[in-house]
Protein backbone atom coordinates (compact mmCIF):
# COMPACT_ATOMS: atom_id res chain seq x y z
CA UNK A 1 0.00 0.00 0.00
CA UNK A 2 1.10 3.18 -0.81
CA UNK A 3 1.50 5.21 2.62
CA UNK A 4 2.94 8.59 0.69
CA UNK A 5 1.29 11.57 1.95
CA UNK A 6 0.52 14.38 -0.44
CA UNK A 7 2.87 17.63 -0.12
CA UNK A 8 0.17 19.72 -1.95
CA UNK A 9 -0.67 22.27 0.44
CA UNK A 10 -4.40 23.36 1.22
CA UNK A 11 -5.33 26.17 -0.04
CA UNK A 12 -7.59 28.80 1.88
CA UNK A 13 -9.50 30.24 -0.89
CA UNK A 14 -10.04 26.56 -1.91
CA UNK A 15 -11.46 25.72 1.24
CA UNK A 16 -14.18 29.04 1.41
CA UNK A 17 -15.01 28.14 -2.06
CA UNK A 18 -15.98 24.29 -0.69
CA UNK A 19 -17.47 26.07 2.26
CA UNK A 20 -19.63 28.20 0.26
CA UNK A 21 -21.16 25.24 -2.14
CA UNK A 22 -21.55 23.68 1.25
CA UNK A 23 -23.20 25.54 3.20
CA UNK A 24 -25.59 27.05 0.34
CA UNK A 25 -26.40 23.82 -1.72
CA UNK A 26 -25.36 24.67 -4.89
CA UNK A 27 -21.88 25.93 -7.08
CA UNK A 28 -24.35 28.52 -8.39
CA UNK A 29 -25.74 30.17 -5.29
CA UNK A 30 -21.99 29.66 -3.95
CA UNK A 31 -20.37 31.95 -6.99
CA UNK A 32 -22.92 34.65 -6.32
CA UNK A 33 -22.10 35.05 -2.83
CA UNK A 34 -18.44 34.78 -3.81
CA UNK A 35 -18.77 36.99 -7.14
CA UNK A 36 -17.25 34.17 -9.22
CA UNK A 37 -18.64 32.47 -11.84
CA UNK A 38 -20.08 28.69 -12.08
CA UNK A 39 -17.38 27.27 -13.97
CA UNK A 40 -14.74 28.89 -11.23
CA UNK A 41 -16.56 27.49 -8.57
CA UNK A 42 -16.51 23.93 -10.27
CA UNK A 43 -12.90 24.53 -10.74
CA UNK A 44 -11.89 25.60 -7.18
CA UNK A 45 -13.73 22.51 -6.23
CA UNK A 46 -11.97 19.90 -8.53
CA UNK A 47 -8.18 21.53 -7.44
CA UNK A 48 -9.53 21.18 -4.31
CA UNK A 49 -9.95 17.56 -5.08
CA UNK A 50 -6.76 16.89 -6.35
CA UNK A 51 -5.46 18.15 -3.73
CA UNK A 52 -6.62 16.12 -1.11
CA UNK A 53 -6.61 13.01 -3.87
CA UNK A 54 -10.51 12.74 -2.66
CA UNK A 55 -14.31 13.15 -3.80
CA UNK A 56 -15.56 15.33 -2.00
CA UNK A 57 -19.21 16.35 -3.33
CA UNK A 58 -21.19 13.56 -5.31
CA UNK A 59 -23.15 15.56 -7.58
CA UNK A 60 -26.72 14.90 -9.30
CA UNK A 61 -28.88 17.02 -11.88
CA UNK A 62 -30.49 18.29 -8.78
CA UNK A 63 -28.85 17.81 -5.67
CA UNK A 64 -25.25 17.85 -4.15
CA UNK A 65 -24.28 15.31 -0.99
CA UNK A 66 -21.07 15.67 0.65
CA UNK A 67 -19.31 12.47 0.97
CA UNK A 68 -17.28 10.87 3.65
CA UNK A 69 -13.98 12.59 2.78
CA UNK A 70 -16.02 15.93 2.18
CA UNK A 71 -18.03 15.48 5.59
CA UNK A 72 -14.62 14.95 7.10
CA UNK A 73 -13.03 18.16 5.11
CA UNK A 74 -16.04 20.31 5.91
CA UNK A 75 -15.28 19.77 9.44
CA UNK A 76 -11.31 20.92 9.75
CA UNK A 77 -12.21 23.66 6.86
CA UNK A 78 -14.83 25.70 8.75
CA UNK A 79 -12.21 25.52 11.71
CA UNK A 80 -9.22 26.72 9.49
CA UNK A 81 -11.93 29.23 7.85
CA UNK A 82 -12.97 31.01 11.12
CA UNK A 83 -9.49 31.24 12.37
CA UNK A 84 -8.09 32.74 9.40
CA UNK A 85 -11.57 35.15 9.78
CA UNK A 86 -10.14 35.83 13.51
CA UNK A 87 -6.85 36.58 12.62
CA UNK A 88 -7.51 39.24 10.04
CA UNK A 89 -11.08 40.84 12.48
CA UNK A 90 -8.41 40.89 15.07
CA UNK A 91 -5.82 42.43 13.55
CA UNK A 92 -7.88 45.35 11.65
CA UNK A 93 -10.06 46.26 14.30
CA UNK A 94 -7.97 46.24 17.54
CA UNK A 95 -8.67 49.88 17.28
CA UNK A 96 -12.81 49.26 17.94
CA UNK A 97 -13.82 49.00 21.86
CA UNK A 98 -16.57 51.25 23.47
CA UNK A 99 -20.19 50.85 23.66
CA UNK A 100 -23.40 49.09 21.73
CA UNK A 101 -26.57 49.80 22.04
CA UNK A 102 -28.58 46.80 20.22
CA UNK A 103 -32.15 45.69 19.76
CA UNK A 104 -32.96 42.22 18.67
CA UNK A 105 -36.37 40.46 18.04
CA UNK A 106 -36.81 37.34 19.99
CA UNK A 107 -36.07 34.95 17.06
CA UNK A 108 -32.88 36.37 16.45
CA UNK A 109 -31.77 37.29 20.22
CA UNK A 110 -33.32 33.34 20.85
CA UNK A 111 -31.81 31.83 17.70
CA UNK A 112 -28.90 33.57 16.48
CA UNK A 113 -27.38 36.18 18.46
CA UNK A 114 -25.68 33.85 21.31
CA UNK A 115 -23.11 32.61 18.94
CA UNK A 116 -22.57 36.33 17.30
CA UNK A 117 -22.31 38.03 20.52
CA UNK A 118 -19.59 35.00 21.84
CA UNK A 119 -17.76 35.30 18.40
CA UNK A 120 -17.88 39.59 18.59
CA UNK A 121 -16.65 39.87 21.86
CA UNK A 122 -13.69 37.20 21.79
CA UNK A 123 -12.77 39.25 17.88
CA UNK A 124 -13.28 42.84 19.89
CA UNK A 125 -12.85 42.41 23.95
CA UNK A 126 -12.89 45.92 24.11
CA UNK A 127 -16.35 45.82 23.11
CA UNK A 128 -19.39 45.79 25.42
CA UNK A 129 -22.72 45.05 24.20
CA UNK A 130 -26.53 46.38 25.80
CA UNK A 131 -29.24 44.69 24.01
CA UNK A 132 -32.50 45.34 24.19
CA UNK A 133 -34.80 42.38 23.25
CA UNK A 134 -38.24 43.38 21.68
CA UNK A 135 -40.88 43.51 18.86
CA UNK A 136 -39.17 44.79 15.71
CA UNK A 137 -41.59 48.03 15.70
CA UNK A 138 -40.82 49.06 18.82
CA UNK A 139 -36.73 48.87 18.34
CA UNK A 140 -37.07 50.85 15.32
CA UNK A 141 -38.68 53.75 17.29
CA UNK A 142 -36.22 53.51 19.65
CA UNK A 143 -33.46 53.17 17.15
CA UNK A 144 -35.11 56.79 15.50
CA UNK A 145 -35.35 58.17 18.82
CA UNK A 146 -31.68 57.47 19.52
CA UNK A 147 -31.79 55.24 22.51
CA UNK A 148 -30.33 52.41 19.90
CA UNK A 149 -27.54 52.07 17.39
CA UNK A 150 -28.24 48.96 15.79
CA UNK A 151 -31.77 46.68 15.50
CA UNK A 152 -32.14 43.16 13.79
CA UNK A 153 -35.67 42.75 13.08
CA UNK A 154 -37.48 41.37 10.31
CA UNK A 155 -40.74 42.72 7.93
CA UNK A 156 -42.37 40.28 4.85
CA UNK A 157 -42.90 41.82 1.67
CA UNK A 158 -41.86 45.20 2.71
CA UNK A 159 -38.36 46.06 2.45
CA UNK A 160 -37.85 49.31 4.32
CA UNK A 161 -35.70 52.37 3.38
CA UNK A 162 -32.80 52.18 5.73
CA UNK A 163 -32.86 48.15 6.43
CA UNK A 164 -29.90 45.99 5.07
CA UNK A 165 -30.96 42.67 4.16
CA UNK A 166 -29.63 40.10 5.89
CA UNK A 167 -30.97 36.74 4.14
CA UNK A 168 -35.03 35.87 4.18
CA UNK A 169 -36.08 32.45 4.60
CA UNK A 170 -39.40 30.61 4.46
CA UNK A 171 -42.81 31.20 7.32
CA UNK A 172 -44.05 28.13 8.18
CA UNK A 173 -47.25 26.81 10.52
CA UNK A 174 -46.01 25.21 13.29
CA UNK A 175 -47.79 22.61 15.77
CA UNK A 176 -47.19 19.75 17.92
CA UNK A 177 -45.17 16.97 15.90
CA UNK A 178 -47.67 14.51 18.14
CA UNK A 179 -50.73 16.06 17.48
CA UNK A 180 -53.01 15.25 14.30
CA UNK A 181 -54.13 18.82 13.17
CA UNK A 182 -57.95 18.87 12.95
CA UNK A 183 -58.63 20.44 9.16
CA UNK A 184 -61.69 20.77 9.96
CA UNK A 185 -61.95 22.86 12.44
CA UNK A 186 -61.25 26.31 12.75
CA UNK A 187 -57.31 27.16 12.63
CA UNK A 188 -56.36 27.91 16.78
CA UNK A 189 -53.76 30.80 16.40
CA UNK A 190 -50.39 31.88 18.73
CA UNK A 191 -49.65 35.16 17.82
CA UNK A 192 -47.28 37.75 19.24
CA UNK A 193 -49.66 41.14 20.30
CA UNK A 194 -49.83 43.55 17.89
CA UNK A 195 -47.66 44.95 16.00
CA UNK A 196 -46.46 41.84 14.74
CA UNK A 197 -45.64 40.96 11.07
CA UNK A 198 -45.45 37.42 11.53
CA UNK A 199 -49.12 37.93 13.12
CA UNK A 200 -50.22 39.97 10.15
CA UNK A 201 -49.17 37.78 7.75
CA UNK A 202 -50.84 34.51 9.95
CA UNK A 203 -53.99 36.29 9.40
CA UNK A 204 -53.92 37.69 6.06
CA UNK A 205 -53.22 34.46 4.65
CA UNK A 206 -56.04 32.78 6.20
CA UNK A 207 -58.41 35.67 5.63
CA UNK A 208 -57.27 35.32 1.36
CA UNK A 209 -57.97 31.49 2.12
CA UNK A 210 -61.46 31.80 3.71
CA UNK A 211 -60.22 29.65 6.19
CA UNK A 212 -61.99 30.25 9.69
CA UNK A 213 -59.76 31.30 12.63
CA UNK A 214 -59.82 32.03 16.19
CA UNK A 215 -56.81 34.00 18.64
CA UNK A 216 -56.45 30.87 20.94
CA UNK A 217 -53.12 32.29 22.34
CA UNK A 218 -51.24 35.67 22.53
CA UNK A 219 -47.90 35.95 23.83
CA UNK A 220 -45.13 38.36 23.76
CA UNK A 221 -42.63 35.71 24.05
CA UNK A 222 -41.80 33.61 21.07
CA UNK A 223 -40.94 30.71 23.80
CA UNK A 224 -44.53 31.00 24.53
CA UNK A 225 -45.73 30.25 21.17
CA UNK A 226 -43.65 27.86 20.55
CA UNK A 227 -44.63 26.25 24.01
CA UNK A 228 -48.48 26.45 22.75
CA UNK A 229 -48.00 24.72 19.32
CA UNK A 230 -45.61 22.40 21.15
CA UNK A 231 -48.41 21.33 23.26
CA UNK A 232 -50.84 21.32 20.13
CA UNK A 233 -52.91 24.14 21.68
CA UNK A 234 -52.62 26.22 18.96
CA UNK A 235 -50.97 26.96 15.59
CA UNK A 236 -48.18 29.38 15.46
CA UNK A 237 -46.64 30.96 12.14
CA UNK A 238 -42.09 30.62 12.98
CA UNK A 239 -39.48 31.26 10.44
CA UNK A 240 -38.59 27.33 9.72
CA UNK A 241 -35.12 27.65 11.02
CA UNK A 242 -36.90 28.20 14.82
CA UNK A 243 -38.62 24.77 13.91
CA UNK A 244 -38.09 22.86 17.29
CA UNK A 245 -37.75 18.78 17.96
CA UNK A 246 -41.69 18.36 18.86
CA UNK A 247 -42.92 20.22 16.43
CA UNK A 248 -43.37 20.24 12.37
CA UNK A 249 -44.72 22.14 9.90
CA UNK A 250 -48.30 21.95 8.46
CA UNK A 251 -49.19 23.01 5.00
CA UNK A 252 -51.51 22.37 2.20
CA UNK A 253 -52.52 18.54 2.98
CA UNK A 254 -53.72 20.02 6.15
CA UNK A 255 -55.85 22.60 4.97
CA UNK A 256 -52.90 25.64 5.70
CA UNK A 257 -52.09 28.26 2.96
CA UNK A 258 -48.97 29.15 2.39
CA UNK A 259 -47.18 32.17 4.31
CA UNK A 260 -44.75 35.07 2.41
CA UNK A 261 -41.11 35.05 3.24
CA UNK A 262 -39.71 36.37 6.23
CA UNK A 263 -37.20 39.37 4.91
CA UNK A 264 -34.52 39.40 7.74
CA UNK A 265 -32.62 42.79 8.39
CA UNK A 266 -29.68 45.16 10.08
CA UNK A 267 -31.41 48.69 10.72
CA UNK A 268 -28.56 51.09 11.84
CA UNK A 269 -28.34 54.76 12.78
CA UNK A 270 -24.41 54.60 13.65
CA UNK A 271 -22.15 53.92 10.92
CA UNK A 272 -19.18 52.98 13.34
CA UNK A 273 -16.93 50.16 13.17
CA UNK A 274 -18.10 48.52 15.98
CA UNK A 275 -21.88 48.62 14.17
CA UNK A 276 -20.53 47.91 10.60
CA UNK A 277 -18.69 44.68 12.15
CA UNK A 278 -21.20 43.08 14.85
CA UNK A 279 -23.61 43.05 11.23
CA UNK A 280 -20.76 41.57 9.54
CA UNK A 281 -20.97 38.80 11.69
CA UNK A 282 -25.05 38.67 12.11
CA UNK A 283 -25.04 38.05 8.39
CA UNK A 284 -21.56 35.53 8.36
CA UNK A 285 -23.60 33.46 11.41
CA UNK A 286 -26.90 33.74 10.12
CA UNK A 287 -26.17 32.07 6.85
CA UNK A 288 -23.85 29.62 8.15
CA UNK A 289 -26.39 28.32 10.54
CA UNK A 290 -29.41 28.02 8.40
CA UNK A 291 -28.02 26.93 4.93
CA UNK A 292 -25.56 24.69 6.36
CA UNK A 293 -27.90 21.65 4.70
CA UNK A 294 -25.77 18.96 3.13
CA UNK A 295 -24.91 15.85 4.92
CA UNK A 296 -23.46 12.76 3.62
Amino acid sequence: MDMTVSRTSLDIVLLRTFLEVVESGGFAAAAERLALTPSAVSGHIKRLEQATESRLLERTTRSLQLTAAGELLAAYARNIVALEREVRARLSGANISGRLRIGASEDFAGTWLPQVLETFHRWHPQTSIELKVGITAELIRQLQAERLEVVFGKQCARVPDNGEPLWQEELVWAYAAHCTFDTEREVPLAVFPEPCIYRESAIAALSQATKPWRLAFESSSMAGCLAAAKAGFAVTPVARSQLREGLKALGTKEGMPPLPDACFYAFANSGSSAARALIAQVKEVGWRRRFASLRP
